[in-house]
This record gives structure tokens, sequence and C-alpha cells, in this order.
């Protein structure tokens, strides 16, 4: 097991002041005034400043995680192969293209070793670059290559290839603190939100990333550009935007779909959740449609061209985010007077509407997958169909997710530790008004009410929500939603709460709004309270928190797995570089990338083939025969196999989520232990394979060969019969 242990000593409607907001300054033909030279003078030193700061604190932030990597496994002192250990899991996997890239002949000979790979799956050959996202590391490695890094004796000393690596990750850090600050400054127009939008960010750095010991975890690319797109979409929404602002603002929101789609294997069902958010406020007439159009069209592009790169990944064509954006360019099409009029005939047509481009939604989805034959994201909606209660299963790969606490509920703990920063408290006060706010937006919107008298009394007591704070709103709950169910991603719901409690404590429509309410309401006093409440918040921050981070950056530990690193060193000694390995998905990852040895299996899950070939070679943690695992390691061309006692004695996860109980219980098996089993099981006729062989018994020994062993792992050699 790798551990870290304590180093050794010795080792929208009122303008902003800071930066008026778009309405600012309108004739009533809709043509823009131009600025005052004062107001002029005043907004572009504004922007200076706010842009000063968002730049410091983005550069802060990827200092700070840096440090702590390196605090936390004392990275620049380690050897190199537990450098590489510590990339654990799918991180391994995927840092070792980055390195086989590096360390091929040429560019060309290292693309050739991707597209035609025959070590990461024995007795086949995949496409690397179709199966997973990993054009950020063939990217990073060219560059690499043909920086002039590796020719001089200094930059190779202070940049090994590793550090290349993982600088870049904590460098996007930056553009993700930057994004979230400029999507907080675009919606409230004070950068002072930024400011404390990426305050939040940072002390909430448990909640909000994992950057420092996931490196290579594909979100860890992909956030940052799924920022930068929410930022260019923020923009996009605002109201007066030149034809030449809107071209380049629709060219940024391309280029970040594009780049968080190529990014991440998980980009279509995010960008799902987004066209969702877009259709709901699309339907109660909250956005331009036009511009939602664009967005739409958007997403579909950048998906296809991933999907073109990725040499026509079928996965991706037969993606429910293609078929649900096209299904709603249909259903436009076909109901022409969707927004035309009163309440009870628009909701009518609205619920039409939705069961209609829900009906084209699956049928298209299901047409797809049907020419393309397409099962590799089957485990997906098994697992969402079993964490729902839409009935049991015995389905091993969606168990496996199921009994994983990352696919869980989000704790409650989660909610404290956002409370003592503010931020939780915040965020709820802000979401509630708002969606008050949204409501009688919506209601007013659908009933169709253009009354003069009408509109002058709901302005008496609200605000209208501008386009851009509405996505915002819709966004979050949608993302709070999937955060509150699966617990990995909610990451995505986190970075996003900083931003919008952010705003709202520093949007004069939410003080107005307030202020109204209780009959105080004053342009000078909403302007005090906007900028006074902000800042006394930022302070409570600096106070409470400050002496934290800095115990945080003292504290030095070191990383420490000396079975893992042995393990690694046998591997390299004493087997051929030809040698097939199976074992736990897990800790393959780490064998190619400490040893460059064939495997049976590793962690990306998003094919079938592989997901019933993982759950064939676990049956070395199952009740089966010697014969019958033998047969199974073979059919894989296996030369070596790796028991992990951490596996076959798992104490981790409760009876019925032990990898050994979800094997029983898919081979028909009754578990291990005291507790109920269900009526069918039935007894195994063998013992368990993982605990038999270790007793040398001639009917294993004459299949197995112990090689190596110490407290951890055992590897046993397969013979090779006639």
């Amino acid at each position: 097991m790798t551990t870290i242990r304590q180093r050794r000593v010795g080792k929208g409607t009122e303008a902003a002041e800071d930066q008026p907001s778009e309405e600012t300054n309108v004739k009533p033909d809709g043509k823009i005034l131009p600025d005052p030279p004062g107001g002029k003078v005043w907004n572009i030193l504004s922007i200076t400043v706010g842009g000063i700061v968002a730049i410091s604190l983005g550069l802060l932030t990827s200092v700070y995680v840096a440090t702590l990597h390196e605090n936390d496994l004392w990275f620049s002192n380690i050897k190199e192969v537990e450098r590489e250990i510590s990339f654990r899991t799918e991180c391994g996997l995927y840092y070792s293209y980055y390195k086989q890239m590096i360390q091929a002949a040429s560019i060309q000979q290292g693309l050739h070793g991707l597209v035609y790979d025959n070590k990461t799956e024995s007795v086949r050959t995949i496409n690397i670059l179709e199966r997973m996202n990993v054009y950020q590391e063939v990217f990073l490695s060219i560059l690499y290559r043909i920086l002039p890094i590796q020719y001089s004796c200094v930059l190779q000393q202070y940049l090994e290839p590793v550090y290349f690596y993982i600088y870049t990750l904590f460098g996007l850090q930056a553009v993700y603190v930057i994004a979230l600050y400029v999507t907080s400054w675009l919606l409230s127009g004070t950068w002072l939100s930024g400011l404390l939008a990426a305050c939040w960010y940072i002390t909430n750095r448990v909640d909000t990333t994992r950057v420092e010991f996931t490196i290579p975890l594909r979100e860890n690319w992909a956030l940052p550009f799924f920022a930068v797109q929410i930022a260019a979409i923020t923009y996009l929404l605002r109201n007066h935007l030149q034809p030449a602002q809107q071209r380049l603002t629709l060219m940024a929101v391309f280029i970040a779909t594009f780049l968080f789609s190529l990014t991440w294997q998980f980009n279509q069902f995010m960008m799902l959740i987004q066209a969702l958010a877009l259709f709901i406020l699309d339907c109660l007439d909250m956005l331009p449609t036009a511009k939602v159009t664009w967005l739409y069209l958007i997403q579909i592009s950048g998906l296809l061209l991933v999907c073109v790169l990725q040499f026509f990944n079928s996965m991706i064509l037969g993606s429910l985010l293609i078929s649900f954006n096209v299904s709603v360019l249909i259903a436009r099409k076909i109901q022409k007077n969707l927004k035309k009029g009163g309440l009870l005939n628009r909701f009518g047509k609205l619920i039409l509407h939705v069961l209609l481009v829900l009906c084209l939604t699956l049928l298209i989805n299901k047409f797809i997958k049907k020419i393309l034959n397409l099962e590799s994201d089957e485990h997906i909606f098994k697992f969402l169909k079993a964490k729902f209660g839409f009935g049991a299963t015995r389905d091993f790969d969606a168990n496996l997710y199921l009994c994983e606490e990352a696919f869980g509920l989000l704790p409650l703990n989660t909610f404290s530790r956002l409370s003592s920063t503010l931020l939780f408290y915040v965020y709820g006060f802000v979401l509630f008004l708002l969606t008050v706010a949204a409501v009688i937006v919506a209601f007013r919107n659908l009933s169709g009410s253009d009354q003069v008298h009408f509109k002058e009394k709901m302005e008496e007591y609200t605000v209208t929500l501008k386009p851009d704070a509405a996505y915002s709103l819709v966004h979050t709950v949608l993302f709070g939603c999937l955060a509150l169910s699966t617990m990995r991603m909610k990451y995505l719901w986190t970075s996003h709460m900083c931003v919008f409690a952010s705003f709202g404590l520093c949007s004069t429509e939410v003080w107005k709004l307030i202020l109204k309410c209780l009959h105080l309401y004053t342009s000078q006093r909403t302007q005090v309270i906007k900028y006074s409440i902000p800042i006394i918040t930022l302070l409570y921050i600096s106070f409470k928190f400050w002496p934290g981070i800095m115990d945080e950056l003292s504290e030095l530990r070191e990383f420490y797995d000396p079975d893992t690193v042995e393990l690694m060193n046998w591997i390299k000694s004493n087997t051929p570089n030809t040698a097939v390995f199976a074992g736990s998905m897990q800790l393959l990852a780490g064998v190619k990338l400490c040893t460059g040895r064939t495997l049976t299996n590793h962690p990306h899950y998003e094919d079938k083939n592989l997901r019933e070939r993982t759950k064939q070679i676990y049956q070395i943690y199952a009740k089966r025969s010697p014969g019958d695992v033998y047969g199974i390691l073979r059919s894989f061309g296996t030369d070596y196999v790796i028991l992990e006692d951490s596996i076959c004695y798992e104490r981790r996860h409760s009876r019925g989520c032990r990898l050994r109980d979800l094997l029983d219980v898919a081979n028909g098996h009754i578990m291990d232990g005291l507790g109920e089993n269900e009526p069918d099981l039935k007894p195994s006729l063998y013992p368990r394979f993982c605990e038999e062989i270790k007793k040398n018994l001639p009917s294993y020994t004459m299949h197995f060969t112990r090689v190596f062993q110490n407290k951890t792992f055992h590897v046993y050699k397969l013979a090779k019969h006639k």
C-alpha cells in the first residue's frame, strides 16, 4: 500500500461603479452612447487593476498546489520509480503514454506506437488515440521534444520530463482560477467579486480540486477549459454586443468546448447537463433563442471534431448530447409558434415540446446505437439504473461503481467544511433569492403580458433577471444535483459555487431586491452594502484561514511505499520485456508505467471487451478451481499474475462491497462471513483461489510457481503446458 509518512529530519440593472454594465448609456433606439472621458479612464484603470489581481491570484494558486505536492511527497528527492508510483491507478496509465512518446526514437514512431498499441491489452492491438483521451500527453511530449530543453544541461536539470508535465497541470490551475474570477466579474460588474470567488476557491481547496495528488487525472486537464467556456458563455449572453464581439466570443466558446471535449471522456455527460440548462431557459424565454442555437451547434461541432480526431470513436457518435441537441433543433422546426399565446396556451405547448424532444432524443439515440452496434457506455446506464433504485442488479461492473465511495452520495461533512468559510451560507442565500426572481420572471414570460402597468408594478418589487445570471442559476442547480448524487462530480459544482456566491454578494440586483423588500432602498445605500459586505467577508476569510494555510505549507512529509518499489524493481530486473502481467487494474497501470511490460487489463473502463476481460482476470480473487483460473489467464497470454493481500483479505469495504463479494455474487456463490445471502446463491465447490494458492498444493503448483513475494504482493509464474 502507498502511504505518506512524516519526513525524516535532515531530508442586472444598475451599472457597477468600477465597470459599467452593458446597459449603461443606451438610447431608446438601442444605440450605445459614448462614455464620458472620466468614466472611460476609470473603466480602463479598473480593468487593469482587476486583470493584475486575477493573474496574480491564478499564479498564486499554481504555486500553492505545486508546493503542497512537493511537501506531501518530497517529490524532488525521491527516485524516478517512486515518482511514477505516486501517479496512482489510471493516472499512471495516462502518464505512461507521455513517457512512451518522450522515449520514442522519433515523434512519428511514438505516434505509430500509440495508434498500433499491443502492450496495453495483451493479444490485442488497439488504437490508444481512439480509445482514450490522451491528446494532451501527445501534445505535451511533442512540445518537450521540439523545445530546446533537452539540449540545455541547465534546463534539463531543472525541467525533467516529469516536471514539465506536472508544472503544465499546475499552470492550468492558474487558467482555472482566472476563468472563475472573470466569470464572477462579468456577472457582478466588479472585480471584487472575482477576488472573493478566487479566495473561496483556494480556502475550500479540499472540495474544489484534487489536482495536487491526482495530477494526470482527465478532469484536471478538462475543468480549466470548462471554466473558460463558462466565462465566454457568460460574456456572450450579455446585451448590446457588437457583431465583431459576438463572433470572437463564439470562437472562444468553440475553442474552449473543443479542448474540454478532447481532454475528458465524460465530456458528453457534462455538456448534456449544460444543454439541458440552455433548453430550460430557452423554453422559459429567458435567453435569446439565436444565441442558444449557436451554443447547441458549437457543442455538436466540437464533439464531432473530437470524434474525427479520435478516429471516429463510436461512443461519441452515440452520445446522448448529440441526439438531444439535434432533437431540440428538429422540434423547433416542427413547432413554429412555441413562444406565442397566453399562459395556458404556452404551458400546453411547452409540455408538448418537452415530450417531443424527449421522444426524438430516445429514438435518434437508439437508432444510432443500433447502426453502430454501440455497447461501450452500457455500464454507465446500468450503474445509473441501479443507483436510482430502478431494480437491483448483479452486474459486476455496475456494482463495482456502486461500491466506490467516489460514486456515492455527497457526504454531509462537505457542507460543514463549505460553511466554515461562509461559502455555503452565502450560496444558499443567493440561490434562494435568485430562484424566487427566476420564478417570477419565468411566469411573466409565459403569461405573455405586455401591459405597462403590470410591468411597472413588477419592477417595483423585483428586478429583471439578466440572461447571464439566469444561465448561472440553472447551471449551478443542475450541477448541484449531479454533485449531490455522485461525489466524484462535486468539483464541477463547488468551483461554480464560489462564482455564484461571490456574484450574489457583490450584485447590485440582489441587494436592490433585498432593500426594496425591506423598504430601505436607495442607490447610495445599495452601493455601500455591495462593497462593504464582500470586504468584510474577505477579511474574515483572511484572518481565519491564513494561519491554517501557512501551517499546511510548513508540514513536510515523504513518499513511502517500499513494497511497491521492490515489486517494480524486481519486475524490471527479473522478467523479459515481452512478459505479460495480470492483476488488479489499478496496480497494472503502475506496472506499465514503471516497467513497460504488457498488461492483460487496465483502469480505462470505457470498452465492453475490456470490462469482460477484467471480470475474467479478477477470477483470481473468486472461488474458482486452479485449472479454470489458469485457462482464463493463459487465454489472455498471461506469463505472470500478481496477487495483492489488500484485495484478497480486503476490509476497507463492508460485506457485499468487497471485490471478492462482487465476484461471488456475479458467479452465483454465497459470500464469505456472517450475514444474509440471496436465496438462489449456492456454496462454491472450490475455495478462494488467492488464499488457496499460497498453500502450494499440487493442483496449484502444476500451473503456478511463486517467483516473488513481500508483505503486500505475491507474484506467480504460469507454466506453459503444451
